[in-house]
C-alpha cells in the first residue's frame, strides 16, 4: 500500500514540470466560445491561410496594378496620343450689306467691306467645334520599349513580392498549427495528473481514517497543495489552448464562434527525410525559389530599361502627327471656298505631317540618366544581399533542423531511458532494496522527459516548415499537397 500511495503522489507532484513548458508555446488571451467545430490538417491550414489572407490579397492588388501599367505601356506602342476635342460657344453674327450691295453674290460677300462681324446680343448665335487629333511615334530612341520593358519586368517584381508574402503567411500558419497541437498534447498531460492526483487524496484519506502509521496529515497537506498548483497550471494551459486556437482561426479567417481543432490525434514529427547532398541542394534550391531573389532580378532589369529611356532625351523623337476639325456656327455663315480666305467659324480643316521633338535641355537630361544609373546601381546591390541573404537563412534553418532533428531523438531515447530507471527503481522498490527519493527522482525524470518531447518534436516540426520557407517551396508545396513528402 506504501508503495502505491508513493507512486501516486510522486506522479501528481511532478506535474508542474511539463505543465511549465506550455507557457512559452502561446501567449495567454481570453477563452472563446465554440459552438461550431473545424478540424484541419496542417496543409489544410496552410492552404486555407493563403486564400483567405488579406496580406496575399494586397500584394496581389499591387500585382495588378503593375500588370495594369504594363498594359498601359504596351498600348503607347500604337497611336500614342489620340483625343478628341469638342468646345460650345457663341459667334457673332453679319452686319447688312445695305442697298447698294444687296445684289452681291453669296460667295463673294466676304470682300465687302460693309460686311463685318456683328458682336450685338440679338446677333449672336450658337457655335460649335470639334477636332480630334492623332499621334504615332515612328522612333523614340528606345523610350517606347523600355518603358514596356521596364513595366514588364515590373509586374514580375510584384509577382515576387506576393509570393514572399504568402511564404510567411504558410509558416506562421503552420507554426500556430502546432502550437495548438502542442497544447493540445499537454492539456492531455495535464487531465492525466488531476485524475492522479484525485486518486492520491482518497487512498490518503482511507489510510489516515484506518489508522495507517505509514501515512500522516503532512501527506495530505502536501497533497492538497500539489493540487492547487496543478490546478493554477491547467487553467494556464486551458487560457494557452484557447489562445492558440484563436490565432489558427484568425489565421484561416474563419467566423467568431469557430472552434479550430487539429486534425491529428498526436503531436508526431513530420516525416521528412533531409537531402543527401545536404545543405549546398538548400542553397540552390533557395537561389532558384527564394522571390527576394527574383524579384531583385527583376528589379535590375525594370532599372536597367529605365537607363535606356533616360538616355532616350538626348536624340530627338521621330513621329506622325493628324488631325481633323469642323466648325459649324447655326445658321451657318457664308463660307468662302477660296484657298487663301478661311472663316475660324466655319468649315473642315486638316493638319498632317512628320514632326521631330528634341529636348535641348542636355544638362536635366544628364542629371536624370545619372539618377537611372544609381537606382540600377542600388538595385544591384540588393541582387547580392538578397543572395547572401538566402545563403545565411538557409543554412540557419539548415542547422536548425539538424539539431532539432538530434534533439527529438536524443529526447526519445531519454523517454526509454527515463522508463527503465523507473521500472527498476519500482521493482527495487517493491523487494525492499530501492530507495523513495530514488524513485521520486525515476518518476520526475520520466514525466520532464515526456514532456520534452513533446517540445522538441514541435520544434522540429517548425524547424521543418522554416527550411521550405527559407527554400521558397514551402507554399507551392502546401498548395500542390507535397508539403510532407521527402524532397528527391
Amino acid at each position: 500500500m506504501r508503495l502505491a500511495l508513493v507512486r501516486v503522489l510522486v506522479v501528481a507532484t511532478l506535474i508542474g514540470s511539463a505543465v511549465d513548458l506550455a507557457g512559452s508555446a502561446v501567449a495567454q488571451d481570453g477563452p472563446a466560445p465554440p459552438p461550431d467545430t473545424v478540424s484541419v490538417t496542417l496543409t489544410e491550414a496552410l492552404v486555407q491561410a493563403l486564400e483567405a489572407s488579406p496580406e496575399v490579397d494586397r500584394r496581389r492588388a499591387q500585382r495588378r496594378l503593375a500588370a495594369a501599367r504594363r498594359e498601359e505601356a504596351r498600348a503607347n506602342r500604337f497611336l500614342a496620343d489620340v483625343s478628341l476635342d469638342v468646345a460650345s460657344s457663341f459667334a457673332p453674327g453679319l452686319t447688312d450689306f445695305g442697298d447698294e450691295a444687296s445684289n452681291v453674290p453669296e460667295d463673294l460677300q466676304y470682300l465687302h467691306p460693309s460686311r463685318q462681324n456683328d458682336w450685338s446680343i440679338d446677333a449672336l448665335r450658337p457655335f460649335g467645334r470639334l477636332e480630334i487629333a492623332a499621334r504615332q511615334p515612328l522612333w523614340t530612341w528606345g523610350e517606347l520599349s523600355g518603358n514596356i520593358r521596364a513595366a514588364r519586368h515590373g509586374v514580375d517584381v510584384e509577382t515576387a513580392r506576393v509570393d514572399q508574402k504568402a511564404l510567411e503567411v504558410a509558416a506562421r500558419a503552420g507554426k500556430t498549427y502546432y502550437n495548438l497541437l502542442l497544447t493540445k498534447e499537454l492539456d492531455r498531460l495535464a487531465d492525466r495528473t488531476q485524475d492522479v492526483i484525485d486518486r492520491a487524496k482518497r487512498e490518503i484519506n482511507r489510510l489516515l481514517d484506518e489508522g495507517d502509521e505509514s501515512v500522516s496529515q503532512a501527506d495530505l497537506f502536501q497533497t492538497r497543495l500539489t493540487e492547487e498548483e496543478t490546478k493554477r497550471r491547467i487553467v494556464e494551459i486551458d487560457q494557452n489552448r484557447a489562445t492558440a486556437r484563436s490565432a489558427l482561426r484568425r489565421q484561416l479567417f474563419l467566423p467568431d464562434g469557430t472552434t479550430v481543432v487539429p486534425a491529428a490525434d498526436e503531436l508526431q514529427p513530420l516525416s521528412f527525410s533531409v537531402h543527401p547532398d545536404s545543405l549546398d541542394y538548400y542553397v540552390k534550391r533557395g537561389l532558384q525559389n527564394r522571390p527576394e531573389v527574383e524579384q531583385a532580378e527583376a528589379g535590375v532589369k525594370a532599372r536597367e530599361a529605365l537607363v535606356d529611356v533616360a538616355q532616350s532625351d538626348y536624340y530627338p523623337k521621330i513621329g506622325v502627327q493628324a488631325s481633323l476639325s469642323q466648325s459649324i456656327t447655326l445658321p451657318e455663315r457664308p463660307n468662302p471656298d477660296n484657298a487663301f480666305v478661311g472663316d475660324s467659324y466655319m468649315g473642315t480643316g486638316t493638319r498632317t505631317g512628320i514632326g521631330i521633338q528634341q529636348n535641348l535641355n542636355f544638362g536635366q537630361t544628364e542629371a536624370r540618366v545619372d539618377q537611372a544609373k544609381a537606382e540600377l546601381e542600388e538595385v544591384k546591390h540588393q541582387q547580392t544581399a538578397a543572395q547572401q541573404l538566402v545563403h545565411f537563412e538557409v543554412e540557419e534553418a539548415y542547422r536548425s533542423l539538424i539539431t532539432a532533428k538530434a534533439n527529438v531523438e536524443s529526447r526519445d531515447r531519454s523517454i526509454t531511458i527515463a522508463g527503465e530507471w523507473l521500472r527498476t527503481e519500482q521493482v527495487n522498490f517493491d523487494l525492499d532494496l530501492g530507495d523513495t527519493e530514488d524513485l521520486v527522482k525515476a518518476v520526475r525524470a520520466d514525466l520532464e522527459a515526456r514532456a520534452r518531447y513533446l517540445e522538441a518534436v514541435k520544434q522540429y516540426n517548425v524547424a521543418v516548415l522554416n527550411l521550405l520557407q527559407a527554400t521558397g517551396t514551402l507554399a507551392d508545396r502546401a498548395r500542390t499537397g507535397t508539403l510532407l513528402e521527402t524532397e528527391e
